[in-house]
């Protein structure tokens, strides 16, 4: 793609130089501060709220629709076309073009674009990583640090004529469409991944191609020879964790890590944030972990309940909420099977059957835990089921990861598309022209 004939300085530090027809101008003159306030949204209007707006893409996202019921008691008002920039750190880089009229979050600076600015220019602009940069930077607040209309309106834009915003606008809305759906199909690819993990996983750990006969039991109808049932209560202790919010008031306290349900995923964990709470000392070894507990978790969505993963003593020491329960087993060489059981699917069936259900959120008691049934195979069997578990995960989640290392290079592609448009590193326009040509050229395109 052909490069400008001619820049000059913008005068912008992080925006270098810009094409030498091209303008740069301050967000104050191309967009005003709209989004008048109004108490609630109204019966049939849309609101859009930080939860409705992918980070980073200037899109909705999809799943989520919003609705006036879920609108919080004092909103902004915007039109159709304005330009929605999430305001709260960190979600400076939620920013997006509004597709109809509605209401929005107060967390949303509400952006009218001035004639002569196209929406998606701007929105486009207002992304950029320089921009999101030195916003960032500018943010104020301790608790819910949020960015300032009055030092945005001052930062400055690159801006071609209103007809070159509009074929870059439409350049980037066919080239990201085309690399978010290579991302798409990627990520349903992994999703595909995990699914048969899962379920040769669970099929190995169950022994379904095995021989065997009706056990009698409604969750594990098939029992191999030579395997037993037994209740989780006669193979491990269930341990409750310590809860928050207690009094420790004139007492001596220490402050340590703890795990929460975020920390227990499906078969493995995310310690990438651990959190801490100050508790009595002498409650500390109560509720501390130990290698080769198993975690199980209480509930939250249904694909939380009873998801489980072994503790290697990976944070030392280290305490369990009240939230998550650490199964110790009462004989050496039970953990990993016992955590392993946690991923299959009559385990996960006996989870969803027995937990309680609120308003928005399941849970499983300790009680119940208990009383899960484990299939337990003799010894050798059960390490040569586990070796076989564990070489067939780890050859699916290379390919996992080898299609994460695709998607972050495409998400990079995109990011590096829209930057080199809308800062003026290449001409789009040339791009736009030969796709006219070959498209008058072959009439069936």
């Amino acid at each position: 793609m052909k490069r400008y004939a001619g820049h000059k300085p913008s005068g912008v530090p992080w925006l270098g130089d810009v094409p030498g027809h091209w303008d740069v101008k301050k967000v104050k003159y191309l967009a005003s501060i709209a989004g008048e306030k109004t108490d609630g949204a109204g019966a049939g209007v849309r609101y859009v709220g930080l939860e409705h707006v992918q980070a980073g893409t200037g899109l909705f996202v999809e799943a989520i629709d919003g609705l006036q019921t879920d609108a919080e008691s004092t909103v902004n008002v915007f039109a159709e076309g304005d330009v929605l920039f999430g305001k709260l750190r960190p979600y400076l880089a939620k920013s997006v073009v509004a597709d109809a009229d509605g209401v929005c979050s107060g967390e949303f600076l509400v952006l009218r674009p001035v004639d002569g600015v196209d929406a998606r220019f701007l929105n486009r602009a207002l992304l950029l990583e320089g921009v999101i940069k030195t916003i960032d930077a500018s943010t104020f607040g301790a608790k819910m640090p949020r960015a300032d209309w009055r030092f945005i309106s001052q930062l400055g834009l690159p801006l071609p004529s209103f007809d070159e915003q509009r074929v870059i606008a439409d350049y980037l809305d066919t080239e990201t469409a085309r690399i978010d759906e290579l991302i798409r199909e990627k990520e349903e690819l992994n999703g595909l991944l995990d699914e048969a993990r899962r379920s040769f996983v669970s099929s190995v750990l169950s022994g379904d191609t095995l021989p065997g006969l009706p056990s009698g039991n409604e969750w594990t109808p098939h029992l191999p020879g030579g395997w037993q049932i037994k209740r989780l209560k006669h193979l491990a202790q269930v341990r409750s964790g310590i809860a928050k919010g207690k009094d420790t008031e004139g007492r001596h306290t220490v402050e340590l890590p703890y795990l929460r349900v975020a920390n227990v995923q499906d078969g493995h964990l995310d310690l990438g944030e651990v959190s801490t709470i100050e508790i009595d000392a002498n409650a500390v070894e109560r509720f501390i972990l130990q290698p080769g507990d198993v975690l199980m978790n209480e509930g939250g969505d249904y694909d939380k309940l009873g998801r489980g993963a072994l503790w290697s003593g990976e944070v030392s020491p280290c305490l369990h909420q009240n939230h998550v329960f650490a199964v110790r087993p009462i004989e050496d060489g039970l953990s990993e099977w016992l955590a392993a059981i946690t991923q299959t699917r009559y385990a996960k069936f006996y989870f969803m059957n027995n937990a309680k259900q609120s308003t928005n959120l399941a849970s499983i008691s300790q009680t119940n835990i208990k009383e899960l049934p484990v299939l337990l195979p003799p010894k050798k069997v059960r390490d040569a089921l586990l070796a076989k578990a564990r070489a067939e995960a780890r050859a699916i989640a290379e390919l996992i990861a080898h299609t994460q290392d695709e998607i972050r290079l495409l998400k990079e592609l995109r990011a590096a598309t829209i930057a080199e448009a809308v800062l003026g590193r290449i001409d789009v326009r040339t791009a736009v022209a030969a796709g006219q040509r070959a498209a008058s050229n072959n009439p069936s395109v």
